[in-house]
């Protein structure tokens, strides 16, 4: 309760907070939509989802501490990296689970949760780590608010990487294949469409997605092999309050959760935001899935 009176005493620490969880958030956003992706167009709940952010985010601390490359220009590689990565996963598990009961997805993507953790950890460690980059710190406020370089940048970023995704989902050959997909897979076939090829682009596309935002987490969080699953209740439950298909609901969904996230941290205790995230999904669920039987409609 001191924490909380203490942000109705100095709201410029409510300000630091909401600003903090602004810029983080739109990073939970980039994941998210990835998620978005493949929900809607392969009926896959990706449970991998954070395992893939969190490997994405060890290919840019890997290749600065062996060549110094700073995180934003090792983010395409990481992209790159997790696009193929994803795409052999889709040929040697996800293409087998495309049409199949949405259990046996959570399974299968769970297996591959577990083999991520197990493979980051033999390789990297289970050590946190993070790259610290030597950006300068803005003030406002008579310097009561601080905005790191870093933070500002890495939501640049996932604006520029945003808008590219609009633009590519929308114009480009594979864009416009991937939404006749989504609208009627069967139709799709009729008129043409490699569905196949559209699915692995799709989890490739995903897998890239979480890759980037990985190597923006790492250059203003920390990572460890066992923290991804944070990173799949958080983009579980923005797709969930967002809709599938809605990129502008995405973020700012994303934007809300910061926010909130970083709010209830102040809050509660650092010890309990992890547990806020979760007890926030829980509600979530029970909410939505109250108003869906009101307009009898089930959540699938």
């Amino acid at each position: 309760m001191d924490n909380l009176l203490l942000l109705f005493q100095a709201p410029t620490i409510l300000v630091q907070l909401v600003v903090d969880g602004l810029l983080v958030g739109a990073i939970f956003a980039l994941a998210a939509y990835g998620m978005a992706l493949v929900w809607g167009v392969m009926n896959i709940i990706n449970i991998s989802q954070g395992e893939y952010v969190i490997l994405g985010g060890y290919i840019s601390y890997f290749l600065y501490r062996q060549f110094g490359l700073h995180p934003l220009l090792s983010l395409p590689i990481a992209g790159l990296v997790l696009f193929l990565l994803g795409v052999l996963l889709y040929r040697l598990v996800i293409h087998r689970i495309v049409g199949r009961d949405m259990f046996i997805s959570l399974l299968a993507t769970f297996g591959i949760s577990i083999l991520l953790q197990q493979l980051m950890n033999e390789l990297f460690g289970p050590d946190v780590v993070s790259v610290a980059v030597d950006m300068p710190t803005w003030y406002f406020l008579d310097n009561t608010v601080t905005v790191p370089t870093a933070k500002l940048l890495a939501f640049g970023v996932v604006l520029a990487i945003a808008a590219l995704l609009v633009v590519g989902l929308r114009y480009s050959r594979l864009g416009q294949a991937i939404r006749a997909t989504a609208q009627n897979a069967r139709a799709a076939r009729v008129l043409g469409v490699n569905t196949d090829r559209v699915y692995a682009a799709t989890y490739g596309l995903n897998a890239a997605l979480c890759g980037m935002a990985g190597s923006l987490v790492v250059m203003i969080w920390v990572i460890h092999p066992f923290i991804g699953l944070t990173y799949t209740v958080r983009s579980f439950m923005i797709v969930i309050v967002a809709g599938l298909g809605n990129l502008p609901g995405v973020f700012a969904t994303g934007l809300g959760l910061g926010a909130l996230e970083q709010i209830a941290g102040f809050v509660l205790g650092a010890e309990f935001q992890s547990a806020f995230v979760f007890s926030l999904l829980v509600v979530i669920l029970i909410v939505r899935n109250a108003w869906l039987r009101r307009r009898r409609e089930y959540l699938s």
